[in-house]
């Protein structure tokens, strides 16, 4: 008991006071730190998507853009935030910070020869998101690999595809990157009808159902430009394929396009325009002939009634 007395006799309380008061003091500047840089950021965040628009950006792609850019933002500041707090609140409990700012230095000049790999990924992303490659919301491809872009960080991207499978990809790593949906995207369309239609016919047909997909409330406003149909692409083994183009806001091209296909067999329904399916037809040169004879002669042995020449 004398001994615990004499301790707390011993401490210097009015020092403990006063330290334990700029430990607080330092903890509410942090926090005051933190809200003003939150409030800037959002101030920033609405610059950055009001400068798109005006720019003539879609609204959507510049609130894309500015999240990325803000959120990555954000993650840094309030990391170096709270490293300085914490090293004033180091000296403050009497722990000499100049050590631990040259061992940090040294530190950080052996992490960057042994974790090349890190640096490079970090150093890539860096560029990925000043060169504005990618955003969150994006649908990109990424080493052969598509999905939705869930977050953009400095050192990974994430990718989540259609099955709900995430994919994380160092940034480093990313040989190729295509962005499938920057400022517009398009529903490319390759249609096949049989031989025996009039082409021109059924691109009028093609054309009308988009004029009228056009003028739909819903989808309409969707579409940035009317239907292009470029014509007869390619002759295929059942089929003559007709090729287009529909330009979409970004991320819509395929409900665009799905509604399209749909009106599309619709009209071709109406209009009794053949939609094929692959056949082959057999052909055994002058044999023919013989061929088809003793087929019937065959089918009326068997008492079946012969087929119409």
């Amino acid at each position: 008991m004398d001994v615990l007395m004499e301790f707390i006799r011993g401490v210097d309380w009015k020092s403990l006071i006063f330290s334990g008061m700029r430990i607080l003091l330092i903890f509410v500047i942090v926090w005051i730190a933190l809200a003003v840089i939150r409030g800037l950021l959002r101030r920033l965040e609405r610059a950055l998507v009001d400068k798109g628009q005006e720019a003539g950006e879609v609204p959507s792609e510049a609130a894309k853009r500015a999240e990325t850019l803000v959120r990555l933002l954000r993650q840094g500041v309030i990391i170096l935030i709270w490293l300085m707090g914490f090293l004033l609140i180091l000296r403050e409990l009497g722990v000499d910070i100049g050590p631990i700012l040259a061992s940090a230095g040294i530190l950080g000049l052996a992490v960057g020869f042994g974790a090349q790999n890190l640096v490079r990924d970090v150093i890539s992303g860096f560029f990925m998101i000043l060169e504005n490659q990618v955003r969150l919301g994006d649908v990109a491809i990424i080493n052969g690999t598509g999905g939705l872009v869930e977050r953009v960080n400095f050192r990974t991207v994430v990718l989540r595809d259609l099955a709900g499978v995430v994919h994380v990809f160092p940034n480093g790593s990313i040989t190729t990157l295509a962005n499938v949906t920057r400022e517009w995207s398009a529903f490319v369309f390759e249609i096949g009808v049989a031989y025996k239609e009039d082409t021109d016919h059924v691109i009028e047909v093609m054309q009308q159902v988009g004029n009228e997909l056009r003028q739909d409330a819903h989808f309409g406003p969707l579409m940035q430009e009317d239907i292009e149909i470029f014509g007869v692409d390619k002759f295929d083994d059942s089929a003559v394929i007709i090729k287009g183009r529909i330009k979409c806001l970004p991320i819509k091209q395929w409900d665009v396009g799905r509604q399209f296909l749909r009106r599309v067999k619709k009209a071709f329904d109406s209009a009794g325009i053949e939609i094929p399916f692959p056949h082959r037809s057999i052909y055994f040169g002058e044999a023919s002939k013989p061929v088809l004879a003793q087929l019937v002669n065959a089918a009326r042995q068997d008492g079946t009634p012969a087929a119409r020449d």
